[in-house]
């Protein structure tokens, strides 16, 4: 396509920009338009989708036909069928009459399906009988009615993720993707930015009677920078605030700051993959990790507790007569072991232990404080259930699992 076609077709449905991306768009659009195949465009939310069916929709041998536009994500999934495919009066509660549907009103025509992605599975059942035999049966009836439409879809989905998740059916994906059109995002084109900021700014100032906001040169460096998550409906939107709230109709790259989102969420696209493709496997990567730290505090605080009750224990032992090591009371039930020596005593170094080593030593550790306990209580499981602050089912259960039941 030359440059005065291009230009042509620019001026006619008011497509502004000049980067590589979007010309070659507008010149698979054209080369497609003649034909009947079924075209899927493929972008991100807020590109301008909706113009590309109706420039393949006016260079077409349909023109003089009707062209309707569906947005498939905003029909309740209960009614869908309907909409598209018509129903026979008394089908359903509110079905007084007779309906068509899309595909009956728009025969000869182009229907342009946008988040076609949205389709229940049922409906996409149907849409692909449609697309292959140019056949559909109305809802409540038995009978085949014909039609010839060209399907133009749009989604901002990633349709292939979609069909491995079971939500699209992989055959209307071929029959749809006959001719794939990807639309460019606004981050990718570069010196676009500036010119549709000019042009939205231009409209708002016809529109109101006010003075045009102009950009300086580090704000347009500031604009084109910005990730744009929301695209051109995105910087519309913003180019409108600013047209009305900012007192200055020069724009610097201050004030350029001030009406654009500085959050990371806003400024930067959410990248889960190096493939750009949302994964459960990384999830489930982040589940695992996040347990497997879990589960190294909690063996941190069995360890922390243990090392206190031992310490506390040894605080609680029967007090000894300075000097004697006989326990004060009563004196003549044994004689206290002799101290250690601690001048002499070497530290030594603390070995991290393993997950079952350390299963192994606090189950030992609560067996020598059960004891303990039975110990200075002459065996008395009550008091020694009271001494442990635990009753006495979870002392009994504690004494069976260590095997003391038969010696108590």
């Amino acid at each position: 396509m030359n440059s005065a076609e291009l230009q042509r077709i620019k001026q006619r449905y008011n497509i502004v920009g000049n980067c590589d991306a979007l010309n070659h768009v507008l010149d698979v659009a054209l080369q497609v338009a003649p034909t009947d195949l079924s075209v899927l465009i493929i972008g991100e939310s807020g590109v301008g989708k909706e113009i590309i069916p109706r420039v393949i929709h006016d260079n077409s041998p349909r023109r003089r036909e009707k062209y309707f536009a569906i947005n498939c994500g905003s029909i309740p999934e209960g009614t869908i069928d309907s909409e598209l495919f018509g129903h026979v009066k008394g089908s359903y509660t509110g079905a007084i009459n007779d309906s068509p549907g899309y595909f009956g009103v728009a025969n000869k025509g182009t229907l342009f399906l946008d988040e076609v992605g949205e389709l229940p599975l049922a409906t996409q059942a149907r849409l692909l009988r449609v697309l292959e035999t140019g056949e559909y049966i109305p809802v409540g009836s038995t009978e085949v009615q014909k039609t010839d439409v060209r399907i133009v879809a749009a989604t901002n989905v990633n349709i292939r993720k979609a069909i491995s998740e079971g939500r699209f059916r992989e055959d209307l994906y071929y029959r749809l993707n006959s001719i794939p059109i990807q639309m460019p995002s606004l981050r990718e084109r570069g010196e676009d930015i500036v010119l549709l900021f000019r042009l939205f700014a231009m409209q708002m100032a016809e529109k109101y009677k006010m003075d045009r906001v102009v950009l300086t040169d580090d704000a347009k460096q500031l604009l084109m920078r910005y990730k744009w998550p929301g695209n051109v409906r995105q910087l519309k939107n913003i180019t409108e605030q600013i047209s009305v709230l900012s007192t200055e109709r020069t724009i610097t790259a201050d004030i350029l700051s001030r009406f654009i989102p500085q959050d990371k969420e806003s400024t930067q696209l959410a990248v889960v993959s190096k493939g750009g493709d949302h994964s459960f496997e990384s999830e489930r990567e982040v589940l695992y990790k996040i347990l497997y730290e879990l589960r190294n505090n909690v063996n941190d605080i069995r360890r922390e507790v243990g090392i206190l009750k031992k310490q506390l224990d040894d605080v609680q032992a029967p007090p000894t007569i300075i000097g004697t090591g006989t326990p004060i009371a009563p004196l003549a039930q044994h004689v206290a072991a002799p101290l250690p020596e601690m001048e002499d005593a070497e530290a030594e170094e603390y070995i991290e232990p393993t997950p079952e080593q350390e299963s192994l030593n606090l189950s030992q550790m609560g067996r020598q404080m059960l004891e303990k306990a039975l110990e200075r209580n002459g065996g008395n499981r009550k008091k020694a259930a009271q001494e442990l602050g635990i009753s006495d089912r979870t002392l009994y259960r504690r004494l069976k699992q260590y095997g003391l039941d038969k010696d108590k």
